[in-house]
């Protein structure tokens, strides 16, 4: 007996997406998300650039996530954590933000390599997996309305994205909006990024009723000195957040004095 049409419609939708693929592939072959180089998988790193890159795991600042050499004890924090507490809760990072993840990063920010997200998702999300798991609403830092004009795209909102779809989570990407427009944060210090995003950011109007008493995963590319993170961290609590938890995909990490 023939199958039903819908039925045989189902059946065939596989193998037409695996010709779709494997057309594709051939046309435009997959390349190395870093270099460039032709490899098998879409999304994925040639056996060269892989084992340049430095994944950070435990042990690590409870606070920042500020990788340690030996295991310090539970809840242990660096030196500045302890000095100077950052106002988000806790931040993870998948990788070390250095020369060779440098153009992996730049490449996905600014060069529409959106390829590599679902992948980079991956990454963070088994990095973050405790901040993953407790986390409400997961919420990208936000680009301001002319900045994402002239990109195209919020990186940090397809990050968030694809965590959200990986581990089922709800994602808001419009949570905060960038209210001001900040220059470049590339080539200023430690307070000069502090004072050039203050109050830089707001609660988007129509998102107060779903974040009292929420637990809110801050997504973004990249931690360097955590100013960003902050004055969102900022703008949420005071609107009824009860924690702020950040996740990029990569951050500096700085040896500290002992």
């Amino acid at each position: 007996m023939a199958a039903p049409p819908q039925a045989a419609g189902m059946s065939l939708a596989p193998t037409l997406r695996k010709s779709a693929s494997w057309l594709l592939d051939a046309i435009l072959p997959p390349r190395c998300l870093k270099c460039g180089e032709i490899v098998a998988d879409s999304g994925s790193l040639c056996a060269r650039c892989w084992p340049e890159l430095k994944f950070l795991t435990a042990p690590c600042c409870a606070c920042c996530g500020l990788p340690f050499e030996f295991e310090m004890g539970e809840g242990s924090l660096c030196g500045a954590c302890t000095a100077d507490r950052p106002l988000y809760d806790r931040a993870r990072a998948a990788l070390t933000y250095d020369d060779a993840s440098r153009d992996l990063v730049l490449r996905f920010k600014h060069s529409d390599r959106i390829d590599g997200a679902a992948t980079f998702a991956g990454w963070m999300a088994r990095a973050g997996a405790d901040l993953v798991a407790s986390a409400d609403i997961i919420a990208p830092v936000p680009l301001h309305r002319w900045r994402l004009v002239r990109r195209r795209y919020n990186q940090a909102a397809i990050l968030a994205n694809a965590i959200g779809r990986l581990r089922g989570k709800i994602v808001v990407p419009d949570l905060l909006v960038r209210r001001r427009a900040t220059p470049s944060q590339g080539h200023l210090g430690r307070s000069q990024r502090h004072r050039n995003v203050a109050g830089a950011f707001a609660l988007h109007p129509r998102r107060l009723q779903v974040l009292a008493g929420a637990r809110i995963l801050l997504i973004d590319d990249v931690l360097t000195t955590g100013a960003t993170a902050e004055a969102c961290a900022r703008t949420l609590r005071s609107a009824g957040a009860k924690a702020v938890d950040l996740l990029v995909l990569a951050r500096v990490v700085r040896v500290q004095a002992t």
